[in-house]
Formats: structure tokens, sequence, C-alpha cells
């Protein structure tokens, strides 16, 4: 393992993803809320959690779920039972009570003129903190009419994972939200509808690329153009991310 590790730091300069010059707000305000809204939470709506073990207490973790309904994230941040930050595009933070809760919570604006290496800039300030970081592989919220709802996954969290090789990725399967607060029908929660969320087991990019690749062919990409090794990872990282989107299936994405 330590010659494959070696292998993989050899190519730092093509998979590395450097945190953006920012920092996390809202850390006394999200504390407050999550010790009090949580537990009210988990208490009175009909939400069904397993799994949640598979959450590390601790350190820096992706949380990565199927997208179904605006009330996802929220769900997750608060049946997770981790201070957990989402990337948020800038829409969410032109209304004032809006942009309040939002910063309140420690999400991160986002612009998504700028590209997705901005993103992925952002994102990884939040790894970097060592926090649990929220995220949707899908990219965004499938509107699809019929099951399955799953949409195939993007590529950005696999790099995300590989830049952080060590931190563990949960997938997670979200159920009956879409139920709970359709998009564009209700603008108010059904709380009568259940909801289920659950954890599976973490996988990092070291135990994928311990079954997935070797030692001698990541040193020999060292000798290759730049194009070739862009073109390599990528192939991982489509890998990564399908493999991945099985395990949130197999979570009971719908």
């Amino acid at each position: 393992m330590s010659e494959l590790k070696d292998a993989w730091m050899a190519l730092e300069s093509h998979w590395k993803i450097t945190p953006k010059d920012a920092r996390i707000t809202g850390d006394a305000s999200y504390g407050f809320m999550r010790w009090t809204l949580a537990p009210l939470f988990r208490m009175l709506l009909r939400v069904k959690i397993r799994g949640i073990g598979n959450v590390p207490k601790s350190g820096p973790t992706i949380l990565a779920a199927n997208h179904l309904s605006h009330v996802d994230p929220l769900v997750v941040i608060l049946a997770s039972r981790r201070r957990t930050h989402y990337l948020a595009k800038d829409g969410h933070f032109r209304n004032f009570a809006l942009r309040s809760f939002m910063r309140a919570t420690g999400q991160i604006e986002t612009n998504r003129e700028t590209g997705g290496a901005e993103a992925l800039s952002s994102a990884a300030v939040v790894l970097h903190a060592r926090r649990a970081l929220g995220i949707f592989p899908e990219g965004t919220r499938s509107k699809r009419t019929e099951a399955p709802f799953l949409l195939p996954g993007k590529t950005g969290f696999a790099r995300l994972a590989a830049s952080y090789p060590d931190v563990p990725v949960v997938p997670i399967g979200l159920t009956g939200t879409r139920e709970f607060m359709t998009p564009s029908k209700h603008k108010l929660p059904r709380l009568w509808k259940k909801v289920g969320i659950s954890y599976g087991k973490p996988v990092t990019w070291w135990e994928w690329l311990e079954k997935n690749s070797s030692a001698s062919e990541l040193q020999a990409l060292t000798d290759k153009e730049d194009h070739e090794v862009k073109a390599a990872l990528s192939s991982m990282y489509r890998q990564f991310t399908d493999e991945f989107m099985d395990r949130i299936k197999g979570q009971g994405a719908p």
C-alpha cells in the first residue's frame, strides 16, 4: 500500500485541489441550532434513520446523497449529527432572510458562472478545516417524474475524494423527501409524510485505489504527457463515481 500511495502522490500536481482562501462562518449559531432543532426534528418528524454509525463522529468527511427535493440538505444536516456544510448557489444568498439562514448555518456561497474548479476549491475549504462536507454527486436535483429518479453522477466529488484520499466518503440514500416537500408544488413541508435516510459503509480513495489500480500503473503515468495523465485520471474518476452511485442506490435511493 505504501508503494501505491507514493506513486499516487507523485502525480499530485495533476489532482491536487487547493482550498479557496475563505473561512467558514456561522459556528455559534449553527451549533445552537444543531443542539436544539436537530433533536426536535428527529422527535417530531416521521424520519427513519438507518446506519448512523457509519458516519464518522469527527474529522473531515464527505456525505454524498441522492437529491430529490429542496429539503434534502436540511434532512442530511439534521440527521447526520455532524456539523455539515453544503455549497449553495449564489441565488440563495440574495434574499435577506434566506441569506442570513445560509450564513448562520455555515453554508458556502458559490457562483456557477465561475465554473467547477471554483466550486471544488470552495468545497476543499470544508475538508481542509476537518469538517463534514455535504454533496449531491448528481450535481442537481433529479426532475424525473418516474423511477428510477437517480441521475448519473458527476465526477467532481470523485476529484475531491482523490485530492483528500484519507477522507471517508459516506453513501446516503434519501427516500420520501420529494413527497415531504415537492419542488414547485408545496410551499410548506407535509410533516405527516415519511422520510428515510440510510447511511452506508464509507470508502476512502486509498481503499478504492488499492482495489482498482497498482503502483506500477500509476508510476507509468509519470512518463506520460499531461493530456494522457489527465485522460487516465478522468477515467478513474468516472469509474469511482459510477461505482459510488451504485452504493447510493444500494442504500435505497429510488
